[in-house]
Formats: C-alpha cells, structure tokens, sequence
C-alpha cells in the first residue's frame, strides 16, 4: 500500500520550493490539510487516519486525545523550531518520531526580523510611510524616534536566536547589552557577548527589550501588570518568539500609559488574527502574520530538513533533530 503523507496548516512548506512537495510525491500520495487552529484529539486522526508521516505547523493539536485514537504514525516533523503543539509523551508511547529544524536554520532570519520590526518601531516607519503616500511630507516632524548606541538593551531568552539578536544589537548599533535566561550560566551569557541580568534588572534598566524566550508553564505570560510596572516609561520592545510570553491586556493598559514606546510583533496570542484585533488600532504597535522565518534562505532549509526527515524514516532510518530520542534506534 503505498505511504500516505499529510501536510497540516502550512501556509509556505512546497510552495516557495515545489522541489520538495516533488520529492514527498516520489515517496507516495501527498496530501494538503488546512484544519482550524485548535482542531486536536478525536477529530484531528480522524482526518488524518492512514497518514504515517505528517508535516506540521505551529497549529492543529497533537495531543494525547490524538495519538489515542490515531492509527500508526512514523513521524511528526515540524516546519519550524517550536512544538508546543505536541504531546511529545504520547507520541512517544506510540512510537512516532517527533522531530524539528535545527535552530541554526532558522537564527538569521529570525534574528533579522528581529531588529526590522525594532527599527520599524524605533522610527515609526509605518506610520511615516503612509503619510508620504498621503502627500502629507510636511507632518513629518511627528515622527521622532530613538538611536540605539549608548542605549541599554536587553534580550530575554539568549539562546540561539537570541543571542545573535545581540549580536546585532551591540556589534551594529553599539548598545550596551544585558540578558535573562534562566537556563544559562553567567559564565555561558558573557561568553556569548552579554552581561547577565535578573528579569528584574532586565525591567528596570532596559530601554529596549527583545524577546527570544520559548514558553512553557514557567514563562506563560512571563510579562504582566506588575513586570509593566518596573520597566522604565518610553521602553521599546520587539517579539518574535511567542505571543504567550506577554499578557495581551496587559500590553495594552502599558501602551496606554505610555511605558511602552512602541513594540514590533511578529507573533500575537492566539494568532491568527483578523483585522479587528484590538492591538491594530495602536499606530506605535507594528504586527506582522509570523513571517520571521519567511527568507527564501530560510525556508529552502526549512523544507530541506522535514522532506530529509520522511525520507529517512520510510527507509528505516534515524531522522535528524529528534525530540523523543529515547526512539533512536
């Protein structure tokens, strides 16, 4: 019987290099689902019942309702470097692979979009765009931004995104840098090019603020009211990593009080969202739809890395980047 491969709620995988959707063909029948975000459990293997490889996204819910009632699954690759959205035991217990890119594929290009939505909120150039379009040249003394040199910036979470934010940050614009990760070292934070700082000290002394953390029960919603509270009035910040890491109400009564300056996000809570999201009718809020990994760059590793995954499992192989590797054989 020949194999059944399902790609699940990707809005780029085969689309920008239909090489790799070639690839997955000589392999077997493909097939494209776009199911909703918190589709999961009974419903979700039902649809995907006689697929043994599947592809993923961020969205639809592999969790343990799933894997009970879903019939043999070799694999799960994730198009990007999270999996929040899978019940990594579960599919342990019923011998399915869970793997994700390799965080180097996606750290340029993250990292990149990074500092353009800070710059882009730094400098208001959105707003400023659309006056020229306007024909509104002589407003332009509205949009007065900050320079970055001598400032102190801050990045939560310096791993491997994180820290050549940084990079950047410190090497291009002179910052000076400090940053939070409670998984790190002092040592392995200043080996990377930064001063280590509490989340306190990160709040109290930090102009700009750049968030790079995953999220787990720990950092849900890491930054709210009280953490608000501390940052100094004018703060600029940038999200590429999870809307979940800041509190939504929160942000707004901050952007409403005037501690935060601006903020680009390429990331929202409970993204997707439409055009009557509360946080468009801010002009120093700049959001993008998770484009940060969206170079070509980027994408071809992308799709190099979950077509070499199926490839590998369907002739018996070890795939790469596992996440329950206790299945390695």
């Amino acid at each position: 019987m020949s194999v059944k491969i399902a790609v699940v709620n990707s809005s780029s995988f085969g689309k920008v290099f239909p090489e790799h959707m070639d690839r997955l063909r000589a392999l077997g029948q493909v097939d494209r689902f776009d199911v909703p975000k918190d589709m999961g459990g009974k419903e979700l293997a039902g649809k995907l019942m006689g697929y043994s490889c599947i592809i993923a996204s961020v969205t639809a819910l592999y969790n343990r309702e799933f894997f009970a009632h879903k019939d043999e699954t070799l694999i799960i690759t994730r198009h990007g470097i999270g999996y929040n959205n899978i019940d990594v035991p579960a599919a342990t217990e019923k011998g399915c692979f869970i793997t994700k890119v390799e965080a180097l594929v996606e750290r340029e290009a993250v990292a990149e979009n990074a500092i353009a939505l800070l710059m882009a909120a730094i400098r208001q150039v959105v707003p400023a765009s659309l006056k020229a379009r306007e024909g509104k040249w002589a407003e332009r003394a509205k949009f007065m931004g900050i320079e970055i040199k001598d400032k102190t910036a801050a990045v939560v979470g310096f791993g491997n995104i994180g820290s050549r934010v940084g990079e950047i940050l410190k090497n291009g614009f002179n910052a000076n840098l400090i940053a939070y990760d409670p998984y790190l070292t002092p040592e392995e934070i200043r080996a990377r090019g930064a001063e280590p700082a509490t989340l306190d000290e990160v709040l109290e002394k930090a102009d700009i603020i750049s968030f790079n953390a995953f999220v787990d029960d720990k950092s849900y919603h890491l930054i709210k009211d009280a953490e608000f509270a501390k940052m100094k009035k004018g703060v600029f910040i940038v999200n590429t990593a999870r809307g979940e890491l800041i509190d939504q109400d929160s942000l707004m009564r901050a952007l409403d009080a005037g501690i935060v300056a601006g903020i680009g996000m390429d990331v929202v809570e409970g993204e997707p969202i439409d055009e009557n999201h509360p946080l468009l009718k801010y002009g120093n809020v700049v959001i993008t739809p998770h484009t940060s990994a969206y170079t070509y760059e980027c994408l071809y590793g992308m799709g190099e890395k979950v077509v070499g995954d199926v490839e590998k499992v369907l002739r018996g192989e070890n795939p790469d980047t596992v996440i329950n590797r206790e299945l390695l054989k």
